[in-house]
């Protein structure tokens, strides 16, 4: 990994920073391939429990596709008619999005400035979204005669309904935090100035939670928005049978009747 993306991991809790601030944490090759790596690796790791996903700076999240790069790859495809430039969207944006929104742990997206473009779909595949109130939200595709990337063809319609995520494509504007948060985009919108530390209260406490149980519900989530509601409940009875063999629910349990706090084992 580079410094274009910094990765901590600290009790069970992984910290993903875009870094770089000066170009809006803008995504460049090398800012792409190290949040792959860094995803990857937090998704991957037993030894994680939550990730947060974070960015340098107080005025933007991601602006997403750095494109002062794009346009001189663009110009070097049509130049040997390679066509590579848009494999971006394979290589790269699409694993990233695929291990944040398919880890079995929690992603907490705290976006602190703009989130645009890829940017903006990066923070819809995380579970949770703890938006400052100085942050905006912009879909960009369509104003740089584009599609949707980034899985927000599949991620927006589902938080705000086909409706409004039409809408948010097809005339791309900027949102503002409180418009977000209205619409269910932001699930918790704090001062600027509390974002980081609210986040990370939030991430800990995940962390600390049972893991077992959040990556069942995640997994149910994700199968009931395209299943019927008997193939969802097979999917509940399936993953309820896992969670209930767990040594976090026997924990639960014991420290229910105790009255203490459980300490979960995340197996």
């Amino acid at each position: 990994m580079t410094d274009t993306v910094l990765y901590e991991v600290s009790d069970g809790l992984a910290t993903i920073t875009l870094n770089r601030p000066e170009a809006m944490n803008a995504l460049n090759v090398a800012a792409k391939v190290a949040l792959r790596e860094a995803v990857e690796s937090a998704a991957g790791d037993g030894a994680v429990r939550a990730v947060l996903l974070t960015a340098a700076g107080d005025r933007a999240f991601c602006v997403g596709q750095d494109l002062k790069e794009h346009i001189g790859l663009l110009v070097q495809d049509r130049e040997n008619g390679s066509g590579q430039t848009m494999s971006t969207v394979r290589e790269h944006y699409n694993p990233i999005v695929r291990a944040l929104a398919g880890a079995a742990k929690p992603v907490v997206a705290a976006v602190n400035g703009v989130a645009a473009g890829a940017g903006f779909g990066f923070a819809l595949a995380a579970d949770y979204r703890i938006v400052a109130d100085t942050a905006a939200f912009n879909t960009s595709f369509a104003g740089v005669a584009l599609t949707a990337d980034s899985g927000i063809s599949w991620t927006l319609p589902r938080v705000i309904g086909p409706g409004r995520a039409a809408d948010l494509l097809l005339f791309p504007r900027s949102i503002s935090a409180q418009e977000a948060y209205e619409l269910g985009i932001a699930n918790r919108l704090v001062p600027a100035g509390d974002l980081r530390a609210e986040a990370e209260k939030v991430a800990r406490a995940l962390a600390e939670g049972p893991t077992v149980a959040y990556a069942a519900l995640k997994e149910s989530v994700a199968f009931g928005l395209t299943h019927s509601l008997e193939e969802a409940l097979e999917k509940e009875d399936e993953l309820q049978t896992r969670a209930g063999s767990s040594e976090d629910h026997a924990i639960a349990v014991q420290a229910f009747v105790n009255k203490e706090k459980p300490k979960y084992l995340g197996r």
